[in-house]
Formats: structure tokens, sequence, C-alpha cells
């Protein structure tokens, strides 16, 4: 089976390092997620230990927010990995991945991370899913590629305002 993959970039004057624990870690979503405020009355379960590898975030609302599970699958100082999979309004399971890569003048490679330490990251947002009937239906890129950009804006604004 085919897949649809939908990516969004942003540049956020920040280092990695401070990037990543506002992807790793899902309870800090809530500062950044496009879809937060869908539903005021939105039920949350968190379980693990917070921005490591099988940390979940379970939510359930109303019809706009709808109901699935989050999974963090990988956490490098690369990037984060996350199995995201929707029951309401309708299944779907898919592929998340924030790609960090350090830009700026500074070329310094960090012992701890390999990476050199740059004063600013390029982040990307990228979703796979399979291509299905409901994707057909419903364009991915119309549904989230808009989602991502404003999540992108306010992680962005999360980060730089330190």
């Amino acid at each position: 089976m085919s897949t649809i993959t939908v990516e969004r970039r942003v540049h956020v004057e920040a280092p990695p390092a401070a990037v990543l624990p506002h992807l790793a870690d899902l309870t800090r979503w809530r500062s950044w997620s496009p879809w937060e405020g869908a539903d005021p009355d939105l039920h949350r379960e968190y379980t693990g230990d917070p921005g490591t590898v099988g940390a979940t975030y379970a939510w359930s609302g109303n019809r706009k927010a709808g109901a699935g599970t989050m999974r963090v699958t990988e956490v490098e100082p690369s990037g984060v990995g996350i199995a995201l999979d929707f029951t309401k309004p309708f299944r779907s399971s898919n592929v998340i991945r924030f790609e960090l890569t350090p830009s700026g003048t500074d070329t310094d490679t960090d012992t701890d991370t390999g990476f050199g330490s740059g004063t600013c990251t390029d982040v990307v947002w990228r979703m796979e899913s399979p291509r299905t009937f409901m994707t057909r239906i419903f364009p991915l890129e119309k549904l989230v590629g808009p989602d991502f950009e404003k999540g992108l804006r306010q992680l962005k604004a999360t980060v730089e305002r330190g």
C-alpha cells in the first residue's frame, strides 16, 4: 500500500537541545499543539516517563478533537519519532517524525550530540499515512497541512520565548 506524506518546516532561533524537549515530552505539547483548544473538555491521559521512548498520550474529545494515542518511538538529538493512531473520527495509523537540523554560524561540534552547536534549528514535521479510501475523500495535505503550519509557528514562539 502506498503512503501519503505531509511535511512542513520552520526555522527556530534556538539550538536543537532547546527544541527537543518540546517535541519528545508529550505533556509539553499543550503549549504549542495546533489542536489545543479544539475541545475545552478534552480527556487526556499520559503514561510512561515524559520525553522518553515508550511515553504515551491518549486523548478523547468532541467531534473536532476526535480520539487516539501517540507513542514516542525515538528520541535522538536529530529528532523525535512518534506512532500516531486515531480511533475517531476514523481509524488511521500514522508515523510522525520531527527532524532537527542545527543551522547558524557556529560550526563547533558538540561532543555530546555530535552536531555543530549552531544557534538555530531547522525543524521539519513530517507525517506518513497509508493511502486509503478515507484519504481520497479527505485529502491529508489540505486537512493537516495548515495545522502543521500553525503548530510550527506556535512551537517556534514557545521555544524562542524560553
